[in-house]
């Protein structure tokens, strides 16, 4: 060794590189190559530098995890194609569904029945029947308040997505299986194109060879299941390679089903508001597209303050999406939408319902086209009734109290003014006990008896027996009528047999005149139900309806005429002026002669000025009447008329129970007494046409036997007059 290395440091070389990318060894070996010293101890000093030592992997681990990439591996590269041969049939599929589909003009009105509009008296729009289609809308066309309020409450992405929202789909089947449903009952997450889809019945038309009704098609179209809602995916890609935005919108808009028999928001705002589409404000606008979840529940016309609850609802959703300012949103929920008079009302439901009932099927319940049906209704005597019934029910029935009642009134001619077929007055629908119930008519049917004596010339003030009386008839053996009194007043005239509502003298009369003679006459009177062949016909022991009793009471008042009831006058088809129909009067045939009907009317007025009928008078207003009973006072009738309108009233139960304590000179009276003040009222009042009799002889054949006077106890007959039981 040299000197000069004597003091070096013994150090290792520098392996990491310089700023020119080199080794400190590097760069001081010379540029010339060769094999001297320098270059083998650089050598050697790099073969003998320390490695560290690599660890070995497990060969379980590395064996699963090779297995699982490949597994991945796999199944990643199946699910992606899988995957884009799924896309590319969707799309082939929606593709033929967009190629199949028809212009938007012809998706907008798919109703398979038509619509009924009634009008009163005056012209006013009172009811809505079949499916009603208040005219075609367009996104364009309706209020922007309205279409927020859709895209807001059923797709706030409608306008980004394609047709389906995978997002809204994997959302609303978490929601279902938290809330503890499967995962397609409940919330289906389906956009507003789906849901087109199904109103569309993705595009399968109704056939009366599969579906028995409408209603099993809609059921159906609505049905959720897997593979349905495949078909309605590609149902609804469809639509979106079709239609525009509002298009599809405008097709949703038209076809839904709003409540109250409405099809589309223009129906459904004429419905409620009475106002147009195009001109709701927020709170409306929320109300009407609150009533896509449930068109029933919320239907404002059968829980106003649910619908308004549900509106608040949809103006929160508006603001959050930025639809209205929040004072927009306050003003709204602090004047929320209110009813139009008309859907407020609901008058005439079952006048509306008998009225559907009586006319042409092809034109009313089965109509495939829009029609105006006039009627005889006076909104007004309407409220009247409702509002007799009520007052007399809270007055005078208890608690709990299921009796019920019905009420008709009409003009001479049958044109039925008013009609309330139970306690439940805003109904649609419903068991109308007004033309449906058929009851005994009771000692009702006794003017009818009167009239035949009368019609064959006998006078008011002929007279009868009040005395015992037995009939043998044949197959039944003897029968022996009492009076409602178990009392006999022996010779009375017709006048007061009618006045005092007695059953023998009925019988008495019906005979001597010809049951068959009652009976022709009560039937051209109207009374068309089947009338009993035997003399207990005088007592009122076939069942009729209110109508029909009312109608034959309106022949007795316009001079012996008979009556068909109507309440229809024109039927017009919507957009026409020349109706299809027109009805001007309901009188027919003359029944009895008009001098005997006119002696009739005066005998029936001395039934209420003193008579059973007493608790129907009323002061300064002339009224003509008869009560009505049956046995076991299963039903209770009062059936009258003033000059200018003719009334009935009945009560009872549904199930025949026995009345307690009522009978037609009670409650029925009452009623028809506040429904006729209530209808006069601020009406010129008119005397009844009557014609007062003169004094005639007893009626031949309504004498009691001979034998029959004898046995008779005058011992008894003293005592009776003494302690005035007569």
């Amino acid at each position: 060794m040299s000197d000069s290395k004597k003091g070096r440091p013994l150090v290792a070389d520098r392996r990491y590189p310089t700023k020119s990318g080199k080794t400190a060894a590097s760069a001081k070996k010379p540029k010339s190559g060769g094999s001297g010293k320098g270059g083998r101890t650089t050598t050697a000093r790099k073969s003998t530098a320390r490695r560290k030592p690599q660890r070995k992997r497990n060969v379980i681990v590395a064996a699963f995890l090779g297995m699982a990439y490949w597994i991945w591996r796999v199944l990643w590269g199946f699910t992606w194609r899988m995957g884009a041969i799924t896309v590319l049939i969707i799309l082939g599929l929606s593709a033929y569904v967009a190629a199949t589909l028809p212009p938007v003009d012809d998706m907008l009105d798919g109703r398979a029945r038509g619509s009924v509009t009634m009008l009163d008296r005056d012209g006013k729009v009172f009811a809505w029947r079949g499916d009603q289609f208040g005219g075609v809308v367009t996104a364009q066309s309706v209020s922007p308040n309205l279409k927020n309020a859709i895209v807001a409450t059923e797709d706030k992405r409608f306008y980004s997505h394609f047709g389906v929202s995978p997002r809204g789909i994997a959302s609303a089947i978490a929601i279902n299986l938290r809330e503890g449903r499967g995962p397609l009952q409940g919330h289906g997450g389906s956009t507003i194109t789906q849901q087109t889809a199904k109103l569309l019945c993705l595009g399968v038309p109704y056939d009366p060879a599969v579906w028995k009704t409408e209603a099993d098609y809609e059921a159906d179209c609505r049905r959720t299941t897997l593979w349905r809602k495949a078909k309605e995916a590609v149902f609804a890609v469809g639509m979106e390679m079709k239609y525009s935005k509002d298009e599809i919108l405008a097709i949703y808009m038209n076809r839904a089903y709003l409540g109250e028999g409405t099809r589309g928001f223009e129906a459904a705002s004429q419905r409620y508001f009475g106002k147009s589409a195009a001109n709701v404000n927020p709170a409306e606008a929320a109300m009407l597209a609150g009533l896509l979840v449930a068109p029933t529940r919320y239907a404002p016309t059968n829980n106003l303050e649910r619908s308004r609850n549900r509106a608040n609802i949809i103006i929160g959703l508006m603001e959050e999406q930025d639809y209205i300012s929040t004072a927009e949103a306050d003003a709204a929920r602090a004047n929320p939408a209110g009813l139009s008079q008309a859907a407020q009302e609901q008058a005439g439901g079952y006048f509306a319902d008998w009225v559907m009932a009586s006319g042409p099927e092809f034109l009313t319940r089965k109509t495939t086209e829009d029609v105006i049906i006039a009627t005889t209704l006076d909104q007004r005597i309407q409220k009247a009734a409702e509002d007799a019934m009520k007052s007399v029910f809270e007055e005078k029935l208890k608690d709990g109290s299921k009796v019920q009642a019905a009420i008709v009134v009409m003009s001479s001619d049958g044109a039925v003014r008013g009609m309330v077929g139970g306690r439940k007055t805003k109904v649609s629908g419903a068991f109308n006990r007004a033309t449906q119930a058929l009851r005994q008519t009771g000692s009702s049917f006794k003017p009818f008896v009167y009239a035949a004596a009368l019609d064959l010339g006998h006078s008011p003030l002929a007279t009868v027996e009040d005395t015992p009386l037995t009939i043998n008839i044949p197959g039944s053996g003897p029968w022996s009528p009492d009076n409602y009194d178990h009392k006999f007043r022996g010779t009375v005239t017709l006048t007061d047999a009618l006045r005092n509502s007695l059953n023998i003298p009925a019988v008495r009369v019906a005979e001597a005149v010809g049951l068959d003679n009652v009976r022709r006459i009560a039937s051209d009177f109207g009374i068309d139900s089947d009338l009993a062949q035997g003399p207990a016909l005088a007592l009122g022991v076939s069942e009729s309806t209110l109508i029909e009793m009312v109608g034959a009471y309106a022949g007795i008042l316009n001079g012996g005429s008979s009556v068909t009831p109507y309440g229809l006058t024109t039927l017009t088809l919507q957009g026409e002026t020349e109706p299809l129909m027109e009805v001007d009067t309901g009188i027919g045939e003359r029944v009895i002669t008009e001098p005997a009907a006119r002696e009739l009317t005066w005998m029936m007025k001395q039934v209420v000025d003193g008579g059973t009928g007493h608790r129907a008078r009323i002061d300064g207003l002339e009224v003509a009447g008869k009560t009505g009973t049956t046995q076991a006072a299963r039903d209770a009738w009062f059936v009258g008329f003033s000059a200018d309108y003719v009334a009935g009233v009945w009560m009872g139960y549904d199930d025949n129970t026995p009345l307690t304590g009522v009978t037609g000179a009670g409650l029925p009276a009452e009623i028809w007494r506040e429904t006729m003040l209530r209808v006069h009222d601020g009406l010129e009042r008119h005397p009844l046409p009557v014609l007062e009799p003169t004094p005639a002889q007893p009626m031949p054949g309504t004498q009691a036997p001979t034998a029959a006077r004898q046995n008779d106890n005058p011992i008894e007959r003293a005592l009776k007059n003494l302690f005035g039981l007569y």
